[in-house]
């Protein structure tokens, strides 16, 4: 295919054409460029040619201890007998090859107990990329020591859901997770405290639109629950306060403005808060 660049020739100032990897003139002939640069992947004949003919392999990513490099053998029905056992056995060594220490068969570990939270928790790729070098700083400052695996799996995914602003409570993490709540809160305090982890509260509206899909309200009311965040954090009637709790009540409230039924047990069941959290933002912003 030839394709007409937008540049003249600098000899006659004729129209230059670019095909395969060269650029010539049209006019004079001039050879103005012979290399080009093919930014597609790599191409190679494979027996699936025409279906998937790229050799460019995957990318490289964060979520694998090996950074995805690593090679696999693969099962071939076509071989038989001696051949077959031979690649059975180089098989098998190529595996434990790929696991040189016992810190990077905990890390291939704890990174499939994250990316299977990450999937569990329906979060996105980058909060698993982040949570897994989190862990690996972790593992680097000795950290894991006397400590559980899942523990530090899953308070690193708490952790990068702090510090990215999304909205997942504890309870909800260690419900999805293997370790128990001792065990979270013993790997993030050391995390917290050895890494020093950027951690804030999480803004009360990033609770909203999943509460009020839980609880199953009108958008009208979610709208109006919006509003009741602004204004409470512009008050500082958040200040110290569970920012999921804050985000339920503010349904509430908006609820019982519009009419609508919800109870503060609903409210409260949904944001993993006591019945109390909801009466007390509710009637802070009555007051108000």
């Amino acid at each position: 295919m030839i394709a007409t660049t937008a540049h003249a020739c600098p000899e006659c100032q004729g129209r230059l054409q670019a095909d395969n990897c060269e650029t010539i003139c049209t006019q004079c002939g001039l050879v103005v460029d012979e290399h080009a640069i093919d930014p597609g992947p790599e191409w190679r004949s494979f027996d699936d040619d025409d279906t998937n003919p790229e050799r460019t392999g995957a990318p490289l990513t964060r979520a694998r201890h090996d950074r995805g490099l690593s090679t696999e053998i693969g099962h071939s029905t076509r071989l038989k007998g001696r051949k077959r056992r031979q690649m059975a056995r180089l098989r098998r060594q190529h595996k434990r090859s790929q696991i040189r220490s016992k810190a990077e068969r905990n890390r291939v570990y704890a990174f499939t107990e994250i990316r299977r939270l990450v999937s569990a928790l329906d979060l996105p790729e980058h909060i698993r990329d982040r949570s897994c070098v989190l862990f690996e700083s972790a593992q680097n400052e000795q950290l894991l020591q006397g400590r559980s695996l899942e523990g530090f799996a899953a308070a690193a995914v708490y952790a990068t859901c702090r510090t990215d602003s999304v909205s997942r409570t504890v309870t909800e993490i260690v419900d999805a997770a293997k370790a128990t709540r001792a065990e979270l809160d013993a790997a993030y305090d050391a995390m917290n405290r050895e890494l020093g982890l950027p951690t804030g509260p999480i803004d009360p509206r990033e609770y909203l639109a999943r509460f009020a899909s839980k609880l199953d309200v009108p958008q009208s009311i979610e709208r109006a629950a919006r509003e009741l965040v602004a204004e409470s954090r512009e008050d500082g009637h958040d200040v110290g306060r569970n920012p999921g709790g804050v985000a339920a009540g503010c349904l509430y409230a908006a609820a019982q403005r519009e009419g609508y039924h919800l109870t503060q047990q609903d409210a409260a069941r949904v944001a993993d808060v006591a019945p109390v959290t909801i009466r007390t933002t509710y009637h802070a912003l009555s007051d108000a």
